[in-house]
């Protein structure tokens, strides 16, 4: 969807595909078919936002790219930013640390990303020029070295070059965004000031996740304000929600929160304990006495953005309240991204649920930026 905001600036709103299991491109052309095209449906709404998640082995595929951009063309879907924190192999049984692999350090995420700029130039709206690209902070911070550190910085300022060459080379201008996440090397708006600063502000900026950043218990005001100082380009925000447990100790809270342990992808689990942020890497190490459970956690699952109770949606409100509430917008690509309806243990089954679900967290997201002075586009 499309809105436009006070200043003029188009703003996108999409929903994130990573949501669908797809390897390969004709099969992300399905999962469209299937959910994404039936949401703009429900929506009714002419043209739907989609931030398509690509994994690395589909991006071989040339004639299957022309197919999937002639599709999304009669399926009304539009595509303008990609996910390219996932590698692969997203949906396997276990993820977890897996979705942290290849870091940056390794030659094949730089080779990974601007295959994506590449695929993204051929599908962006022939009345836009500008795309994302969300990708990890750099690599899981355990086990990484200053050497990674440096192999890491040299293979994003190879990006820039690239973004800079595919610009000159069709005219469309993609920009990167490197995504704080707990447990990472670049967890908190203040790690990403400092490595951003080193880097091309014009092609690689951040991607603000609204889970993220209140798992790590930040405030939005405040850390869009550090961003804005330090001449940080938000490139992209997730609209996203974080599982929040006032009482952890309790015996409903620690129900709640067995409800939430599930295999597949990794929890962290924050709790601020006499102003310090102390952490669990995964919600069963929480669970089992990792953290004192005296005071309310934040878990890294996220819920449904238009969920009310035990959720950070006032957090994921303030955070769009400080990107777009203001006189200027300062981000234009928005995207909701709960990919975890798949394992949610109270989560509506069958096609029909998932689309009724994503088309309301999309009404949420269009209703609170529209409520900040947006205008909703036809």
């Amino acid at each position: 969807m499309r809105l436009r905001h006070r200043d003029g600036s188009l703003l996108h709103l999409a929903y994130c595909s990573n949501v669908h299991p797809a390897d390969e491109l004709d099969g992300v052309a399905r999962q469209l078919e299937r959910y994404a095209a039936r949401v703009r449906e429900r929506l009714d709404v002419a043209v739907l936002g989609v931030g398509l998640w690509v994994a690395a082995p589909a991006l071989a595929d040339a004639a299957a790219a022309d197919r999937l951009s002639d599709r999304l063309e009669q399926l009304g879907l539009e595509v303008v930013t990609l996910n390219g924190f996932p590698y692969r192999a997203f949906h396997a049984p276990v993820v977890k640390r897996d979705v942290y692999r290849p870091s940056w350090a390794d030659r094949a995420r730089r080779d990974y990303t601007i295959e994506l700029a590449r695929l993204l130039a051929r599908l962006l709206p022939d009345d836009v020029d500008e795309g994302s690209i969300s990708t990890l902070p750099l690599g899981w911070r355990e086990g990484w070295t200053p050497r990674d550190q440096a192999t890491a910085l040299r293979q994003l300022e190879g990006v820039a070059t690239d973004l800079e060459r595919l610009r000159a080379r069709t005219g469309r201008r993609i920009r990167l965004a490197l995504e704080p996440e707990p447990g990472c090397t670049i967890e908190t708006v203040a790690q990403a000031i400092d490595v951003l600063a080193s880097l091309a502000p014009d092609w690689i900026g951040i991607c603000l996740d609204a889970c993220h950043l209140a798992v790590q218990f930040e405030e939005p005001v405040q850390a869009v304000e550090r961003l804005r100082a330090a001449g940080v380009p938000i490139v992209k925000t997730q609209i996203s929600s974080a599982l929040r447990v006032e009482e952890p100790s309790s015996a409903a809270g620690r129900d709640l929160l067995r409800r939430f342990d599930e295999p597949r992808f990794l929890h962290q689990v924050r709790e601020r304990v006499d102003g310090r942020i102390e952490g669990a890497d995964d919600l069963p190490e929480a669970l089992d006495g990792a953290l004192p459970a005296a005071h309310e956690w934040r878990v890294h699952y996220h819920v449904p953005v238009h969920a009310v109770e035990h959720t950070t949606q006032d957090e994921l409100s303030a955070t769009l309240a400080a990107l777009a509430g203001g006189a200027a917008a300062l981000t234009r690509h928005f995207e909701v991204e709960t990919y975890t309806w798949s394992v949610m243990r109270d989560a509506p089954q069958g096609d029909d649920a998932l689309v009724s679900a994503l088309a309301d967290e999309l009404t949420w997201a269009r209703d609170r930026l529209a409520a900040l002075g947006a205008e909703v586009l036809a």
